[in-house]
C-alpha cells in the first residue's frame, strides 16, 4: 500500500475525443469544455444521489452537461486494504455556455460551481464523508491520483496507456504522509499544486483564511462569494488547505507567479540587497496575506504555465535540468528521469525564496529574477505604502498620564501569579543579559491539568512542533529568514489587486509595546488623517461575584467587543489594570481568545486590531500563547514596573528604560526560537 501518487495533465483534449465518440459525447473545441474526475461512493444509491447533486448545480451556473464517463481502471496491482476503500471513478465533461465569454471566466464559473457541490453535499450529509471528491474540474487541467505507489499509477488507470494521450506538462508526485493519515483524495497532485515538505503555520493561516471571508469582496465574483466558504474544509493536510487558497487567489484575479509569492515569499524584512521595488511588493502584501510558511518545495500549475518555488529558508531539493530540445525536468532529487549528459544544456537547483517558471503559451523559461521585476514594477507598491503605513514608534508621543494604583506592587504581583522562581530565574537575567535565562533541559513539575496547585491558564498550553521531519531553525545564525513584524489594526480586502483601499496600516517592528507605544495608540484618534479610533475594555470583573461571575464577564466582554466594532471602533485594547481588592482580572488569554473568535464568529475580526494590556505575562511562553491565541500586540505593563522595583537588587548600574529594552528584546529573542 502506497500513501498516494499521482499526475496533473493538460486536458488531451485528442484522447478524449476518442474515447467520448461511443458514449455520443460531443465535445466541442479545447477550452470550451471541461473535464472533471471525480471519486464517487461505491453505493449505488449515494452515486446517483452525488451524481443529480453535479447536474443540477451544473444546470443552476447556467453550464451544460455534456456527459458521464466512467474511468477504466485495473486494481490487480493494489493491496487489500487499498481496494477496500477504492471509489468508483467518473469523468464529467461541461460546456462553458453561451454567455461565459472567455476561458478565465469559464475556470472561475468552474470553480463556484466545484464549491457548491461540495458545500451541497456536505450540508445534506451532515458533514459526514460518504466517498464523494471532485479530484479536478477544469478547461485546462486534468488530475489522475490514488492511494499508489508511483508505478502502481500507470498500472491502474489505463486510459494513461492511450497512443492520443497528450500533454505538454506534467505534474508527478508520490507521497510520503506525515501528518495526515494517507487517503484516496489526500493524493498529490491537488488542482494546482503538488507539495513536498511541511506548513508549519497551518493552524493560522486556516484561522486568518476564515476570519477575512466576511471582508473579502471581488467585483470578478460579485455576490456569488459567498457561495465560495468555506475556502478549505476541517481534516483537510496541510498540502490541501495551500491549494484552496492559491486557486482562491488566482480565480480572484492574481496571476499564478504573483499568489504564489504572497503566500511563499521570500526573506525580505531582514535582507539588506533586495531590490527596493521587490521589498516594497512583499512589504505590501504582509498585511494581505500572512505567509504559510515551513521547510516547502511547491510546484504549481494553472495549465499554461507551470513551475515551483522553495520557501525562505530552503529546506527541501528540487533541482532541475533542461535538455536540447526543451525538455525541462524538475524534481526532488537529481537523476529521477535518465536523460544522456550530452543532451542537457542547463543544470540547476531551485535556492531559498527562488521560483522557477515556465510559460508554455509563450514556450519559454522566466527567471525569477524576471517574474519578481515585472510584478514589483506592476504598480507603485511603494507610494500605496507610503499613502497607508503608520509606525508605532513614529506617532507622536501622548500627553495623558500613564494609570495609577494604589495596589501594592507585591498584592498586584500575587494576583497576576507571579512567584519567587519567575521572578529571581527568569526576569532577573532578562533584565541583565537581555535573553532568556539558560536552564537544565526539561521539567519536573506536574502537568496543570495533574496539579493540585493554582496555575495560571497559559501553563495548560504547550508548544506545537513536528519533531521529525523538520531541520531546526536557529533564529541567532540565521536571523535574515525571521521577523516578528505585526500589524494592529483592520486588515485589507485581500482580493484588492488595484490598491484602492485608502485604509491606514499600523505597523509594529515586533509584539512587545513598551508603555509610552500603548499610550501612542491609546491615542492614535487624535493624530490627523489615520483613521484609526481605539477604545479600551475592562476585562476585570467585580470580585463579588466570585469564580462563577466569569462565565457572565466573559459574556458581556465579548458583546462590548462586537459593538465597538460595529460602533466603528478599529482597535481594541484588553486592559486588566483595574484589577484590585474589588476586581478580578480574567485570565488575559482567556478574555483575548474569546473576543478573538466572538468577533470571527460576528464576521467582524479583520475589522479590528487586538491589543492586550495585562498584569499577567512576564514569561516568554505567556507572550507566546496570546500571539498564538489573536493578539497582534501585548502591553505587560506590571512586567516592566517588577523590573524597575529590581534595579536596587541587581549588580549593574541600569535605568528603568535600559532594563525595559533589554527585557524586550530578550522577550523577541524567546519568541523567535519558539517560532
Amino acid at each position: 500500500a502506497g500513501d498516494g501518487a499521482g499526475m496533473l495533465v493538460q486536458i488531451p483534449h485528442e484522447f478524449l475525443k476518442v474515447v467520448t465518440a461511443p458514449l455520443r459525447i460531443a465535445l466541442p473545441e479545447p477550452g470550451h469544455y471541461a473535464a472533471g474526475h471525480m471519486f464517487m461512493p461505491r453505493n449505488e444509491a449515494q452515486r446517483i444521489y452525488c451524481q443529480s447533486v453535479v447536474e443540477r448545480a451544473t444546470e443552476a451556473e447556467g453550464l451544460q452537461l455534456l456527459g458521464w464517463r466512467d474511468v477504466p481502471t485495473d486494481n490487480s496491482c493494489l493491496g487489500q486494504s487499498v481496494i477496500e476503500t477504492e471509489p468508483r471513478h467518473m469523468q464529467v465533461f461541461i460546456g462553458r455556455g453561451r454567455d461565459v465569454k472567455d476561458e478565465s471566466t469559464f475556470e472561475r464559473k468552474l470553480y463556484v460551481l466545484r464549491k457548491v457541490i461540495s458545500n451541497t453535499i456536505n450540508v445534506d450529509t451532515g458533514g459526514r464523508d460518504i466517498g464523494f471528491y471532485t479530484v479536478s474540474l477544469s478547461c485546462r487541467t486534468l488530475v489522475y491520483k490514488g492511494m499508489f505507489l508511483a508505478y502502481q499509477l500507470g498500472a491502474y488507470y489505463l486510459d494513461l496507456h492511450h497512443p492520443k494521450f497528450a500533454s505538454a506538462l506534467a505534474l508527478v508526485h508520490q507521497r510520503f504522509s506525515t501528518n495526515t493519515f494517507p487517503s484516496w483524495k489526500l493524493a498529490h497532485p491537488y488542482r494546482m499544486v503538488a507539495h513536498n515538505g511541511e506548513i508549519n503555520t497551518l493552524r493560522g493561516n486556516l484561522n486568518w483564511m476564515a476570519a477575512r471571508q466576511a471582508s473579502v469582496s471581488s467585483p470578478l465574483f460579485g455576490k456569488n462569494i459567498s457561495r465560495l466558504w468555506p475556502i478549505s474544509y476541517e481534516g483537510q493536510s496541510d498540502t490541501a488547505c495551500f491549494d484552496n487558497a492559491l486557486e482562491f487567489l488566482v480565480q480572484g484575479g492574481y496571476s499564478l507567479a504573483h499568489a504564489a509569492m504572497m503566500l511563499i515569499p521570500e526573506a525580505w524584512a531582514g535582507n539588506p540587497l533586495m531590490d527596493a521595488k521587490r521589498r516594497a511588493f512583499y512589504e505590501y502584501h504582509a498585511c494581505l496575506m500572512e505567509p504559510w510558511d515551513g521547510p516547502a518545495a511547491m510546484a504549481f500549475t494553472d495549465g499554461r504555465q507551470i513551475g515551483a518555488t522553495l520557501d525562505r529558508n530552503g529546506l527541501r531539493p528540487a533541482r532541475y535540468f533542461v535538455t536540447d530540445e526543451g525538455l525541462v525536468v524538475m524534481a526532488s532529487e537529481t537523476g529521477v528521469l535518465p536523460f544522456p549528459e550530452k543532451s542537457i544544456v542547463q543544470k540547476w537547483r531551485l535556492q531559498p525564496g527562488k521560483m522557477l517558471l515556465i510559460d508554455l503559451e509563450k514556450g519559454r523559461i522566466i527567471s525569477d529574477e524576471e517574474i519578481k521585476a515585472e510584478l514589483a514594477a506592476a504598480h507603485p507598491y511603494q507610494q500605496w505604502l507610503d499613502r497607508t503605513q503608520i509606525r508605532v514608534h513614529e506617532l507622536p508621543g501622548s500627553s495623558s498620564p500613564q494609570p495609577r494604583t494604589n495596589v501594592s506592587l507585591l498584592d498586584r504581583q500575587q494576583a497576576f501569579g507571579y512567584t519567587q522562581e519567575s521572578v529571581k530565574f527568569l526576569m532577573v537575567p532578562m533584565a541583565q543579559t537581555g535573553q532568556e535565562a539558560v536552564g537544565s533541559m526539561g521539567t519536573d513539575t506536574p502537568i496543570s491539568a495533574l496539579s493540585d496547585r493554582p496555575k495560571l491558564l497559559h501553563t495548560y498550553f504547550k508548544q506545537n512542533f513536528a519533531q521529525v521531519t523538520n531541520p531546526p531553525i536557529d533564529p541567532i545564525r540565521e536571523e535574515l529568514v525571521m521577523s516578528l513584524v505585526t500589524f494592529i489594526g483592520p486588515r485589507p480586502n485581500l482580493l484588492d489587486l488595484e490598491g484602492t483601499s485608502k485604509q491606514k496600516r499600523l505597523e509594529a517592528a515586533h509584539p512587545i509595546l513598551t508603555n509610552e507605544n500603548l499610550e501612542r495608540i491609546r491615542g492614535i484618534g487624535d493624530v490627523a488623517d489615520n483613521q484609526f479610533r481605539t477604545v479600551t475594555l475592562d476585562m476585570t470583573y467585580g470580585a463579588d461575584h466570585g469564580a462563577a461571575g466569569m462565565g457572565e464577564a466573559l459574556d458581556r466582554l465579548c458583546k462590548r467587543a462586537e459593538a465597538a466594532v460595529r460602533a466603528g471602533e478599529n482597535i481594541i485594547i484588553l486592559s486588566d489594570r483595574a484589577t484590585g481588592p474589588d476586581r478580578i482580572p480574567i485570565p488575559s488569554l482567556l478574555a483575548t481568545s474569546a473576543v478573538h473568535h466572538h468577533l470571527i464568529r460576528c464576521g467582524l475580526r479583520t475589522s479590528v486590531g487586538l491589543v492586550v494590556e495585562t498584569g499577567e505575562a512576564h514569561e516568554v511562553h505567556q507572550f507566546a500563547t496570546l500571539a498564538g491565541y489573536g493578539a497582534e500586540a501585548i502591553n505587560p505593563y506590571l512586567a516592566f514596573e517588577t523590573l524597575e522595583a529590581m534595579l536596587p537588587e541587581i549588580d549593574e548600574e541600569l535605568t528603568a528604560e535600559e532594563t525595559v529594552k533589554r527585557y524586550i528584546k530578550s522577550i523577541d529573542k524567546g519568541l523567535l526560537k519558539v517560532m
